[in-house]
């Protein structure tokens, strides 16, 4: 999808693997600089900033582990001093521990929760003072059809994506007067080396269960983002697009 983004500051956290690289490489085609934000793997990283560059786009990569207050003091630090501001904030980063509840520990519930949610309201508060004194910003989350139906042993995966909806849509209710907009993609089974790891039988009863009759491609998901990170989807706020092939429509 080619939108203009041009002279826009994106920061993709977890943009170094799978949705996240997709959407960084999707906004800069548009036009967008791009700050690939990485926990650990720089190799991954660069290879993005290098992806990027060699489609004449602009892009850097800064290393933070977003569950870290300071870390993410220090990553806003960086872009605001590279860049003086801030227009797209895409919340992309998120771990998993799947276990079923009964065998939960307090720790594998605690560290899902403080990466998926609680890093992205801390990038969220961060980014807002720049874009409300431009009246101008896009907040997009990255949920999953998980965070809006469940999982049979990701309660604490599940919570953390649902809570990102609540999050999204106290923002609008915050800011929507100022042409901030927050809204929340929420990808169904997307074809992922993760995914290809299913089993025949496991897959097999996933595409049954998917109207379109396939999983998603990486760059369908980094669409909606990047549709969502320009002006034509202003007056799009506090929703929920399921990028999923119909398969929510059963819930």
């Amino acid at each position: 999808m080619q939108l203009n983004l041009k002279d826009k500051i994106a920061l993709v956290t977890g943009g170094a693997r799978g949705i996240g690289r997709a959407i960084a490489i999707s906004l800069a085609a548009s036009g967008a600089t791009v700050i690939v934000n990485y926990k650990g793997n720089q190799a991954a990283a660069d290879e993005v900033v290098q992806a990027i560059a060699a489609n004449d786009g602009q892009a850097l990569a800064i290393q933070a582990d977003i569950s870290q207050s300071t870390e993410v003091e220090r990553l806003f630090k960086a872009v605001l001093e590279r860049s003086g501001k801030l227009d797209i904030l895409v919340n992309n980063a998120g771990i998993t521990r799947d276990t079923l509840l009964l065998r939960m520990s307090e720790e594998q519930f605690g560290r899902v929760i403080d990466t998926n949610l609680t890093g992205a309201w801390r990038c969220a508060k961060r980014a807002s003072g720049k874009m409300l004194r431009a009246k101008w910003g896009r907040m997009i989350f990255i949920s999953s059809v998980v965070g809006l139906y469940g999982g049979a042993g990701q309660a604490n995966y599940a919570a953390s994506k649902a809570g990102l909806v609540g999050l999204a849509r106290s923002i609008t209710r915050e800011f929507g007067g100022r042409n901030i907009t927050a809204n929340v993609v929420a990808p169904g089974f997307v074809a992922t080396d993760m995914t290809a790891a299913l089993g025949d039988k496991r897959h097999a009863e996933i595409l049954a269960a998917i109207p379109a009759g396939r999983f998603a491609n990486l760059d369908e998901v980094a669409a909606a983002v990047t549709w969502l990170a320009g002006d034509s989807a202003g007056y799009i706020s506090g929703a929920v697009i399921p990028v999923d092939g119909g398969l929510g429509m059963g819930h």
